[in-house]
């Protein structure tokens, strides 16, 4: 690979690169198109997984699809009139509703972390170190992915060297690049800490028991103890929180690694966090995206809404 072609595939997801070179695999292999393709072949491979796909999902394909003729120096045919009717049409006829995260309950976080907070207790007098660290990590988890509202891969991406705690003040990460951030900025992440559930004193109980010094944050540990040099696997989460939750006793069916993210929003609105605030600290760019993620329940009860003496409220308060 040239220096030109590493800095272009820099430039795209690996997630990204693997999902659209699945779609393009399943246009010419599994219907058996031709590439370079046109409209009409376009809108009949559309016709044909219109009723068995998703919406988004074919959305992902024609993308996957426009960037291969886009970069191969041919016209892109999925911005045909046709095309843009066909998707209008399955829109029509296959109405679908988009499924979401349960918000993760406070109440349940609660139940989770004292359960972990008991059973690294445990581990520890029996000397079970195996344990104490898988339940330190677990207890790190759920705190800082619920108090900072992160994404499941945002987790994962999280390094030693990037992030600065202080006891009883407050915690701060640094991400060298976001969902929303195109431009590949860099987008830094403060919470303080807090008297009970507190996600500052979870992440140094974790590193402190871990010893770890640099890399990532969270890392798989073996059956006999062993702390993996890699990240944990985006993909593992959900299981991985499934898990903490059913151990603990809670409904563990209902929850994803986004129903931390909407769990927050959810408890931010719900405590007179107006949309502006909440928006700032979890790093959204929209409205749109932000009301996506909290609960009906606690839905915002005026967008202009502001907090007293027209303060922002942008400040987590969490004590019993």
């Amino acid at each position: 690979m040239n220096k030109a072609d590493r800095y272009l595939q820099a430039g795209t997801r690996e997630n990204t690169r693997r999902s659209y070179r699945a779609a393009v695999e399943h246009f010419e292999v599994t219907w058996g198109g031709f590439l370079p393709a046109t409209g009409d072949g376009i809108v009949r491979y559309l016709a044909e997984y219109a009723d068995k796909h998703a919406i988004n999902t074919l959305k992902q394909r024609l993308a996957a699809l426009a960037q291969w003729h886009i970069t191969q120096g041919f016209p892109d045919p999925t911005k045909t009139p046709t095309v843009k009717q066909m998707i209008k049409g399955i829109r029509t006829l296959h109405p679908a509703q988009e499924k979401q995260a349960a918000p993760l309950l406070l109440l349940h976080l609660e139940q989770a972390v004292g359960w972990l907070e008991r059973e690294a207790a445990l581990a520890a007098e029996r000397g079970d170190y195996r344990n104490v660290m898988k339940h330190r990590r677990d207890i790190a988890l759920v705190l800082i992915g619920f108090w900072r509202g992160f994404r499941g891969d945002e987790l994962a991406r999280l390094q030693v060297e990037h992030t600065q705690a202080d006891a009883g003040a407050g915690i701060t990460f640094y991400l060298p690049h976001t969902k929303g951030d195109r431009q590949h900025l860099g987008a830094t992440f403060h919470t303080p800490a807090l008297k009970k559930l507190c996600p500052v004193q979870a992440y140094i109980n974790w590193i402190t028991v871990a010893g770890i010094a640099h890399g990532p944050v969270f890392r798989k540990v073996d059956r006999w103890g062993n702390l993996a040099e890699e990240g944990i696997n985006t993909n593992s989460l959900i299981p991985m929180l499934r898990r903490i939750f059913k151990q603990a006793g809670v409904s563990a069916e209902l929850y994803s690694s986004h129903s931390m993210r909407r769990g927050f929003a959810t408890w931010a609105s719900a405590n007179g966090w107006d949309i502006k605030s909440l928006m700032t600290y979890v790093g959204w760019k929209d409205v749109k995206s932000a009301l996506r993620y909290v609960d009906a329940g606690g839905s915002f009860a005026g967008l202009a809404a502001r907090p007293p003496n027209g303060a922002s409220r942008c400040t987590i308060s969490y004590r019993i």
